[in-house]
């Protein structure tokens, strides 16, 4: 169990000392750190490619950085390699030796550093003499390695693996016991829970929530004083601090939000500073100025806040609000700066109504003369009571609405006058389209409705000859239309008679009526039933023949009938053609 904890702690201080090496070294892409623990202590191996130059000097210095943030509780000796990929044995090396030094603590005098006499730092490389004591050969050179053969690559570790900081004193303390020493972190928020960054990344996430249903500027400000004040506790952790990263991540973040609300907050106050100028009317265009620039100011911060904001809900339901607010801002701004053309354009259309009334001789002219005092009246209505024209306005309103009313009235009456002479010359036209269909009931109808379209003309219409000239005609017509209505009403009558008559138990006959008289034809049935009779008159059924002698005589007598009512002549003809009884008008 202490293995594993051991390798976990290891590849925690070699992820730490890797994402250093990315900070202070400009190719530090290239490097991989490992970690191991033997009996004299801690040993670092750091790697690279071969084509990369590097100062050694520079990563043992950030590796002893590192270092330094830490303290033994003991003297403690630390060995530091560098290695090139795929070489067994490193060419540069570096002995720290650490031991306690004094800073000030809560109850005294406690800390370490390292010291650089006697047991001091030491580099060497395999270009001088130091590179390796001349009593280890290769043999113990690689064995002095092994201890590195088992560690895993940090490019293999799981995708997406982070330090994190209230895990790395932690680690660090579990390598130094286990390999013979004990380190711990000497500065805030790294060796013990850091609360701070706790109650930091707390707030910056229920933050969001509140600002996503916050409703007022009240809780908008309750909500960036929660933002500021985890961001100014984040202020105790040291740039050294291994967590100083993540807190200055945490700061960016809150400070951010704090400015959004802060545009906000701003915004809204602006608005509620517009919003009390709007109570009162303003009696100036410097003044109505001065409101809409108060409403732009309130509006442009808003209009940022783009719809993936937590602000959003909030915005979205103030801007309708206040840009109703700058649109009556910019239309009263425009209304006065307006106001004195308007009225000096009412009083020059005026004088050109006056002129077109005194001589309009037509609908074309009463419908220009009233449509150009419609205009004056409408202008004039148009300037505000709060504006300094209003009341001369209203004076010249006096005088001009009574001549608006007067050609209204008459172009109205004009109207009405070619409406319904243009009305009555189309309903004679088609009254004229059902006389020539026949369609007399239709035709008399339509004559009697142009008729009366003429007669409502008035006198006093420009109209009212014309209309005159059509009474006579129309007239005449619609006389011949009903006539020929009650022609046709008998003939209707005459086709219901022989209908009836034509239909005894069976289709006796078939029939047609016109103005020439009524056809009749009998059945070929009848015809039949007719002969069958007459060919044997003393069968068993002899009173058929005797019955259907009669039936026809009772069927000519009807239809002699029928003709007399129509006043049109009658033919009777058997279903061969052949003619059984006339009749004449007055036969």
């Amino acid at each position: 169990m202490k293995v594993a904890v051991q390798q976990e702690d290891l590849q925690l201080l070699a992820k730490t000392l890797q994402e250093q090496l990315l900070v202070e070294v400009s190719t530090a892409e290239v490097f991989e750190v490992k970690c191991a623990v033997n009996k004299d202590g801690l040993m670092i191996l750091t790697q690279h490619a071969s084509d990369v130059i590097v100062d050694a000097q520079l990563i043992f210095a950030v590796i002893e950085e590192v270092l330094q943030s830490l303290a033994p509780q003991k003297k403690q000796r630390v060995q530091c390699f560098l290695r090139v990929f795929g070489e067994q044995l490193p060419y540069a090396k570096c002995f720290l030796a650490l031991k306690q030094t004094e800073r000030w603590g809560d109850g005294g005098m406690e800390g370490w550093g390292v010291e650089e006499a006697g047991e001091a730092i030491s580099y060497s490389s395999s270009s001088s003499a130091l590179t390796y004591s001349p009593s280890i050969d290769g043999a113990e050179e690689e064995e002095l390695f092994d201890p590195f053969a088992d560690v895993p690559n940090l490019s293999a570790l799981k995708p997406g693996f982070q330090v994190k900081p209230i895990l790395l004193g932690a680690a660090l303390l579990g390598i130094v016991v286990l390999g013979g020493g004990a380190y711990f972190l000497t500065r805030p928020c790294v060796m013990s829970e850091c609360k701070e960054i706790q109650n930091a990344e707390e707030v910056k996430t229920k933050s969001p929530q509140l600002m996503r249903h916050a409703k007022s500027e009240k809780e908008l400000l309750a909500i960036q004083q929660q933002l500021a004040a985890a961001s100014t506790a984040l202020n105790i952790i040291p740039s050294w601090s291994p967590r100083y990263q993540v807190s200055k991540e945490l700061k960016a973040s809150l400070s951010g939000r704090s400015e959004k609300i802060s545009q906000v907050v701003m915004a809204l106050q602006t608005a509620s500073l517009a919003t009390q100028k709007v109570q009162t009317p303003a009696y100036s265009l410097e003044e109505l100025q001065a409101r809409q620039h108060l409403w732009r100011q309130a509006i442009a911060p808003l209009e940022a806040i783009s719809s993936s904001s937590e602000l959003y809900g909030l915005v979205q339901g103030k801007l309708l609000n206040y840009r109703v607010h700058l649109h009556a801002v910019n239309q009263q701004i425009f209304t006065e700066e307006k106001w004195l053309k308007k009225l000096t354009a009412a009083k020059a259309v005026a004088v050109a109504a006056e002129k077109r009334q005194a001589t309009a001789k037509s609908l074309n002219d009463w419908q220009k003369v009233q449509s150009t005092w419609l205009v004056v009246v409408n202008t004039l209505n148009t300037i505000p009571r709060t504006s300094a024209g209003y009341q001369e306005a209203q004076k010249l309103l006096i005088d001009y609405k009574p001549k608006l009313a007067v050609a209204r009235d008459r172009a109205t009456k004009e109207r009405f006058a070619v409406k319904s002479y243009q009305q009555a010359l189309s309903t004679a036209n088609q009254a004229k389209v059902y006389q020539q269909q026949n369609q007399w009931q239709a035709a008399a109808t339509y004559w009697d409705q142009a008729l009366q379209t003429a007669k409502q003309i008035s006198e006093d219409s420009l109209y009212y000859t014309q209309a005159q000239s059509l009474i006579e005609p129309y007239s005449a017509a619609l006389k011949q239309a009903q006539e020929k209505v009650q022609v046709v009403s008998s003939l209707q009558q005459t086709r219901t008679d022989l209908d009836k008559t034509c239909i005894n138990g069976i289709r006796i006959c078939t029939f047609s009526v016109d103005n020439a008289g009524i056809i009749v034809r009998l059945t070929a049935e009848y015809d039949q039933i007719r002969q069958n009779n007459l060919a044997n008159p003393y069968s068993e059924n002899s009173d058929t023949a005797v019955d259907v002698t009669n039936h026809l005589q009772i069927l000519r007598e009807a239809l002699a009938v029928i003709s007399d009512n129509a006043n049109v002549s009658l033919f009777l003809y058997d279903s061969q053609g052949q003619v059984i009884y006339t009749r004449t008008l007055g036969g």
